[in-house]
């Protein structure tokens, strides 16, 4: 089966932007060789929620209110304990802190989406974002820590990854099995596993272990590794230094 463009975006390879809209406001993604930018244009007392840092340049109707949100969950988990919030009119220009593409992902009211480790960039308004306890053997191996973000609602999340963005959905109990490091977003269960069945495989950071999923439902794959992209530039440094 092949990888398949997201629904109401550009097609698959393409660099096209892709625009839309949100509750009280537009969107357009643009520059996506691996450099994109997100550009939002907010009705008068419309909102968007960001990631803390995400915000490249915004207009000066637009006001910008960064709130402390402490959860001891999230210090457990390592996670993000503020959001800054926008208020339109305006326009702002965010950008996520690598080189990779930018997503809308369209919530129906009924789904419910997880994003993986760093990859939430944005939310609309009719979001709701939740910290959930995804259980401690999926927090050991899956690669997303103990809690993982969850959302819900009617409205756009934006999400972002290391390299190009890949879509793939399956049909009901079809199966696709995905190394954790590759993982953006996704609406369907899955199931932690050695690679290969091997019980050799390693246990660091989740080495050798691959997350089953199960349908129906779709998942977003980012085709570069943060670990592993890590890993060679500790590598290269220590073969320049000596």
């Amino acid at each position: 089966m092949a990888f398949a463009a997201p629904p109401q975006q550009a097609p698959l390879g393409s660099l096209a932007d892709i625009t839309g809209e949100f509750p009280g406001g537009f969107f357009n993604i643009s520059h996506r060789d691996t450099n994109a930018i997100l550009s939002m244009t907010l009705l008068p007392n419309s909102q968007v929620f960001t990631q803390p840092g995400a915000m490249v340049t915004m207009t000066p109707d637009i006001k910008l209110k960064g709130k402390l949100k402490f959860s001891f969950k999230k210090m457990i988990a390592g996670g993000e304990m503020a959001q800054s919030t926008y208020t339109g009119p305006g326009e702002i220009l965010l950008a996520p802190p690598v080189w990779g593409d930018i997503m809308a992902i369209h919530l129906d009211g009924n789904t419910r989406w997880t994003v993986g480790r760093g990859g939430f960039l944005a939310m609309s308004d009719g979001v709701t974002k939740e910290t959930k306890s995804q259980g401690l053997s999926k927090a050991l191996f899956s690669g997303e820590g103990l809690f993982v973000q969850q959302f819900t609602g009617r409205g756009v999340v934006f999400v972002t990854s290391l390299g190009a963005i890949l879509q793939r959905q399956l049909k009901a109990n079809e199966q696709l099995i995905v190394d954790n490091g590759h993982l953006v977003a996704w609406n369907c269960p899955y199931a932690i596993e050695r690679a290969g069945g091997s019980m050799s495989a390693g246990m660091h950071s989740g080495e050798g272990l691959v997350c089953r999923f199960t349908g129906p439902g779709i998942i977003y794959i980012q085709t570069r590794n943060p670990e592993a992209l890590s890993e060679w530039i500790v590598g290269h440094m220590h073969n320049s230094s000596a």
